[in-house]
């Protein structure tokens, strides 16, 4: 594994970083305040948001992702890794470079399963960042940890399908620019456990969708495009929206969440980076007891491990990314699985100490540390929980070591 970025990776960092420092950081507090100042969190879009996708557009700072597309910039997945990390050091980021989750993840989705009248009316506007979208997989009846149980109905009907179910956790579907959900239900309840489900487009101005409310994390409701609750009743979609085919969900879902899932780790690596930044700022700033915090023993304790467990996060990011680049992503499931278990545990260890650095200021909205421990906090759950991916990562290592013994034996 050669980890040594390109000129081209180099000169992108340097781009990014740059506009980061000149545009994104001294922007968190405006976009805030116009966020808050507008008549309904969830009904318009703060316009310093656009003023900032146009500068990073025409600074060709667009679309990073995509490494299989000729539609993106054309880098790998490694390539990708350390911008998406200094994406990831602020909250509004992300979707200035129209690198954000979930459209990242549907707009993969689109790229390989997508008929060209798909791609044509919303691939186009989403890689655009005209609208937004959002996925309908999680249920709030059901443990959603195992995505067979799902139990929403997709039922055809002529040249139609007619949806039924109850779906939240759908991030991005408050934001009035949201215009596609990529929906996941069950189509045959009698086929193999892993067949029964599809993948079904639908049009969030289809007649029986209604949202019922916008679920808050840990308070915060990340507004404006925030995390849903949605009904669906007898709503109808045609035929040819079905991707793939039935039967053809459960493999799309994975395939969907193995770059999104790793795609969540760089960014908060990212995060973390910025956690320990404060933290060291601080405490090289602050006399407690006659000496600066940077002084004391148990600070310098926080601070050696926190840079340890970054380092050890990364180069794990990175060879998963290397994996997935090489021989694909099935066969780098275990890599993603592991870094998807430590990064967010990682990055939740740094923001606390860095919390616990700066005392009531840390739980305050004077800094990003509060607002980043919440949304991470969410990653050991979101795209399957740390059990999950555990059990995953134990099942292929006995795997791999049983054939092991038996090559040994022969």
């Amino acid at each position: 594994m050669n980890f040594t970025y390109s000129e081209k990776v180099e000169y992108l960092q340097k781009e990014i970083q740059d506009f980061m420092e000149r545009y994104v950081y001294p922007n968190e507090q405006t976009y805030k305040e116009q966020l808050n100042n507008q008549g309904g969190r969830f009904s318009s879009i703060p316009p310093i948001m656009e003023e900032l996708k146009k500068k990073a557009r025409e600074k060709g700072l667009w679309n990073l992702f995509l490494p299989e597309s000729d539609l993106g910039s054309g880098l790998t997945n490694l390539e990708y890794a350390p911008l998406c990390e200094i994406m990831g050091r602020s909250a509004i980021a992300p979707e200035v470079f129209n690198c954000n989750a979930p459209d990242t993840g549907n707009m993969e989705v689109l790229v390989r399963y997508g008929s060209e009248e798909h791609k044509k009316r919303w691939l186009k506007p989403l890689l655009e960042g005209e609208i937004r979208s959002a996925f309908c997989m999680t249920e709030p009846d059901i443990a959603s940890s195992d995505a067979t149980n799902i139990q929403a109905d997709i039922r055809e009907d002529g040249n139609e399908y007619i949806i039924n179910g109850r779906k939240w956790w759908s991030s991005g579907a408050g934001d009035p620019r949201c215009e596609i959900l990529i929906f996941m239900g069950k189509t045959n309840p009698d086929a193999p456990k892993h067949e029964q489900q599809s993948i079904i487009l639908v049009p969030m101005n289809t007649p029986g969708i209604q949202v019922e409310r916008m679920l808050p994390v840990f308070g915060y409701d990340d507004a404006p495009h925030g995390h849903a609750e949605i009904t669906f009743e007898n709503v109808r979609v045609p035929k040819e929206n079905i991707l793939l085919g039935e039967g053809k969900g459960f493999a799309i879902a994975q395939g969907r969440l193995g770059p999104g899932r790793i795609h969540h780790c760089m960014r908060t690596i990212g995060a973390a980076e910025r956690a320990l930044e404060i933290l060291c700022e601080r405490v090289d700033s602050r006399v407690t007891f006659g000496k600066t915090l940077a002084e004391q023993g148990v600070i310098q304790e926080w601070i050696a491990d926190s840079r340890i467990e970054i380092e050890q996060a990364r180069l794990l990011v990175l060879k998963a990314a290397d994996m997935m680049d090489k021989v694909g992503n099935k066969v780098a499931k275990k890599e993603i699985a592991m870094i998807k278990v430590v990064a967010p545990n990682i990055a939740l260890k740094v923001l606390d100490r860095a919390i616990q650095a700066l005392g009531a200021a840390g739980v305050s909205e004077d800094f990003p540390l509060a607002n980043s421990f919440a949304g991470i906090r969410t990653l050991r759950l979101a795209d399957g929980p740390d059990e999950v991916h555990r059990r995953s990562i134990a099942r292929l290592e006995l795997k791999e070591q049983r054939t092991k013994r038996k090559q040994e034996v022969l």
